[in-house]
């Protein structure tokens, strides 16, 4: 982390324009020569406080920000080839150049250690940025737990001699990386003019009954922000309760009668009498089969005490398992996702009262409880909307229905009756 000698400056912003297409430069100097305006510079250069305040940017992260994209030089003057560099590489680099970045980022006291310390600011930062965006503040408790589960994901390996705490290398945070991908996401996406719909800060709209006490839901917007980092755009706009077993019951038949009208993609998370929270995204319907089914963008999750989404890695396609009033014992009765028969990823079983998860291949995921007996004390599903396909879907329905109407009245017609009761 910034070891090996940097090229000049102007070879920087010449290797870092070609990134950019000529609209694409015009765009920037425009938008320079506006910032540099505002921080009355006669143009020269953009100050900290205009440079955060147009990007959203607060605190440690905002500074750090400031500080890469200066080069370092602490004057308070980002010039017009910064401005280039810096997304050129932060924007426009390969992968690796992007995740090097954030992780020099998330170095917010710039000793070329990354400590958890640091990270745990970077972690409260952001999340203050989301909510704050959204228009609300999670309880400071809440944050705390929030931030504690993002950190007991991560792993700090590095020895530094004279420091009796690790800190995390670079391999470290690529692999934290994968498991919290919302993260990565938002830290991405911070050198894009600020609102709800900036990549990374988009939190789903919750859609549930108005007599529901949200207390009782398991789903929070923390948690649906969390794992709609690894959805796409169209998939965390708004997500429906189709099931909760503190108001249907622990019933299986209830959970695929409830499903049943909703043959999207859904979110199943489970709470267990360990305190334990996990669950899945099933992008295929819950479906009666008698093997495993589904693609490859389901996954499975950890919520708490530990947030960690493990994605499939191709091993096999073990992904969905819901079977139902199957007297074989090779065809376990329940829904599942990942590993083999009656060594699953994850399962709960038809009579919803236990189930189990073991370390899988599928998803190169551990087991997600304390232990790999679950005993569900909540069990809630959540269907993802898909604006356009429900709107197509009520349109069937009401063509449907006229298309009904329209035949009733002709079959009326041709007896006589139609305008009996007008």
């Amino acid at each position: 982390m910034g070891n090996s000698q940097s090229p000049a400056p102007n070879h920087r912003f010449n290797s870092a324009s070609r990134a950019f297409t000529p609209k694409e430069l015009e765009d920037l100097k425009s938008l320079f020569t506006s910032l540099a305006a505002q921080s009355q510079t006669n143009g020269q250069y953009v100050s900290s406080s205009v440079f955060q305040a147009y990007f959203g940017l607060k605190g440690p992260l905002g500074d750090r920000m400031f500080d890469l994209a200066t080069q370092g030089r602490k004057d308070d003057k980002l010039t017009f080839e910064d401005l280039v560099i810096t997304k050129g590489t932060y924007v426009k680099g390969t992968n690796d150049e992007i995740e090097e970045f954030i992780y020099r980022l998330l170095d917010v006291t710039d000793d070329e250690i990354l400590t958890r310390s640091d990270l745990e600011s970077g972690l409260v930062t952001m999340f203050d940025h989301i909510f704050h965006l959204k228009g609300s503040q999670p309880e400071p408790s809440l944050r705390c737990y929030m931030v504690e589960t993002f950190l007991n994901a991560a792993t700090f390996s590095k020895d530094h001699e004279g420091r009796n705490d690790k800190s995390m290398s670079f391999k470290d945070f690529r692999c934290w990386c994968t498991l919290v991908p919302s993260v990565k996401k938002f830290l991405s996406n911070l050198l894009v003019p600020p609102d709800p719909g900036r990549p990374g800060s988009q939190i789903p709209k919750l859609l549930h009954s108005e007599n529901i006490d949200p207390s009782i839901l398991l789903l929070r917007d923390e948690y649906a922000w969390y794992i709609g980092g690894a959805l796409s755009h169209e998939e965390i706009e708004e997500w429906k309760l189709l099931y909760h077993s503190s108001l249907n019951g622990l019933s299986f038949n209830t959970f695929l009668g409830n499903i049943s009208n909703d043959d999207g993609r859904t979110v199943l998370i489970i709470k267990d009498r360990e305190g334990y929270i996990f669950g899945g995204f099933a992008s295929q319907p819950w479906e009666r089969h008698s093997d495993f089914y589904g693609d490859m963008k389901s996954f499975i999750f950890q919520l708490y005490p530990v947030a960690s989404i493990f994605r499939p890695t191709g091993a096999n396609n073990n992904l969905q398992w819901c079977a139902a009033n199957f007297s074989s014992e090779t065809i376990p009765n329940g829904i599942g996702f990942g590993g083999r028969i009656n060594h699953f990823g994850l399962f709960i079983s038809a009579s919803f009262d236990e189930g189990h998860t073991f370390s899988c291949t599928t998803f190169n995921s551990p087991c997600i409880s304390k232990t790999s007996k679950i005993c569900p004390e909540v069990i809630e599903c959540w269907g993802i909307v898909i604006k356009g396909v429900e709107q197509e879907k009520a349109d069937v329905v009401k063509g449907t229905v006229l298309e009904r109407f329209k035949e009733d009245r002709h079959m009326l017609n041709m007896v006589g009756i139609a305008n009996a009761s007008e």
